[in-house]
């Protein structure tokens, strides 16, 4: 259990811990969890709390409930993330993976760009552009694989943009926003779902020849700083059979 602050809900807080050990592996599937009676001591609740905590796990797909047995962990691909939800990650912890993830195949380059990429930086078509790309995983396979558009003015100012590497020091976005003085205020995202092509295939590491029939998620980002100007766009292209969720809680 963590010893930090939490002001949410104590069944929320438990349903959160397990949560974080079940996508980040740490609980393997197969695994038990531990009993009403058992996570009600632990956790120093009442029972109906312990209860309510599992069930919001089942609810959420990560468990599941055996007569006479208990509570066992699932096996599934963890859905893939926003690039707003990958920001706030960012924000709080320096990294854009989420739990159980890892990035891989980083690659930039200046090119031209795209008429799409233009109007969503707001800049010329074929104006020169830095396009960052790399392939989040899991133990399942792809979770996205991920593009990152930047004006390339800013790569004079922050020059490993250009660069194949993975980026320390922070997100392009922290790295931009310390370069120019202006923060990043808001974010446009947008969520939809398209049949892959031959060059997405390629991108998610399968036969160009015979693309999955299925549609998968796609979810793109335009970052905007204090001054209006836009500063990134992201597009994830998410792998076959991953999904996309969020959660918020609803007050009445």
């Amino acid at each position: 259990m963590s010893d930090q602050a939490d002001n949410r809900a104590p069944y929320a807080q438990i349903a959160a811990h397990y949560t974080e050990l079940i996508t980040s592996g740490a609980l393997e599937p197969g695994t038990l969890l531990p009993s009403i009676k058992n996570l009600a001591q632990e956790w120093k609740v009442s029972t109906a709390t312990a209860e309510k905590a599992l069930r919001k796990l089942r609810t959420d797909g990560l468990v599941r409930g055996i007569h006479g047995i208990g509570t066992e962990v699932l096996d599934r691909p963890s859905p893939m993330s926003s690039g707003s939800q990958r920001q706030d990650r960012g924000r709080r912890n320096g990294s854009s993976w989420g739990s159980g993830e890892r990035s891989d195949s980083h690659q930039a380059a200046v090119v031209p760009a795209p008429a799409d990429v233009a109007r969503a930086l707001d800049i010329t078509p074929g104006s020169d552009v830095i396009r960052r790309r790399r392939v989040y995983r899991d133990r399942h396979g792809i979770v996205a694989h991920s593009t990152s558009w930047i004006p390339a003015r800013y790569g004079k100012l922050v020059p490993e943009l250009a660069t194949s590497e993975r980026l320390t020091g922070g997100t392009s976005l922290q790295l931009i926003a310390q370069a120019t003085g202006r923060p990043i205020t808001h974010r446009i995202d947008t969520a939809s779902a398209r049949l892959l092509t031959s060059e997405d295939a390629e991108l998610l590491e399968l036969d160009p020849a015979k693309p999955p029939a299925e549609p998968v998620v796609v979810m793109t980002a335009k970052f905007v700083d204090s001054e209006s100007n836009v500063v990134e766009y992201g597009v994830d292209l998410g792998g076959p059979g991953r999904t996309w969720r969020t959660e918020s809680e609803v007050t009445q």
